[in-house]
């Protein structure tokens, strides 16, 4: 018969950590939200004239239009699919791109009425700007991170997996005690 769950020592597990008499006690939540926290402001229509301006540089997927804007933004705004493709459909609705399907993928350009379009400003810089400088090198390092901990989850062998939580925990604790300096 097949188990539901994997066993509780499976790395994927997410469960109550064993009681560390030694770890600081965690600190009241925040109030929401927290104070210093800098959520990028993206502006209604900003999806809209990040498309028109990415495709008034050459034909792109839904997909690459989302990996340019996240890139040009630092990493900042990486807009959903779910903000992308119907703001893609609107366009198109409105004769200012066209879509073109080809090799299981759809590819979008402007339409000569999409090129009359003038976008003043290129958006992912404003929103890159709404983010303090010194968080965008702290969501950069998150990022590697989490990079580093995908290629950890499927390669890694046993003593590597073991080693990897030993020092996730470090970690949280001295996160913990950062936070716990204020």
């Amino acid at each position: 018969m097949h188990e539901p769950f994997p066993p509780q020592d499976h790395f994927f597990v997410a469960g109550p950590e064993p009681f560390d008499p030694h770890m600081p006690p965690l600190p009241p939540p925040p109030p929401f939200p927290p104070p210093g926290h800098f959520p990028p402001k993206v502006r209604k229509g900003d999806v809209r004239a990040a498309l028109l301006s990415l495709l008034a540089e050459g034909p792109m997927n839904g997909y690459q239009m989302i990996q340019e804007i996240e890139e040009r933004s630092r990493g900042v705004w990486r807009p959903s699919p779910g903000s992308v493709y119907p703001a893609l459909q609107q366009l198109e609705d409105e004769g200012l791109v066209a879509g073109d399907e080809s090799g299981g993928s759809r590819t979008y350009q402007l339409t000569e009425s999409g090129r009359q379009q003038r976008v003043q400003r290129a958006p992912w810089d404003e929103v890159a700007r709404s983010v303090p400088e010194d968080r965008h090198e702290l969501r950069l390092l998150w990022a590697q991170l989490n990079e580093a901990f995908s290629h950890l989850a499927r390669t890694a062998n046993d003593g590597q997996v073991a080693a990897a939580k030993r020092l996730l925990r470090e970690t949280r604790k001295s996160v913990f005690k950062i936070l716990a300096e204020d």
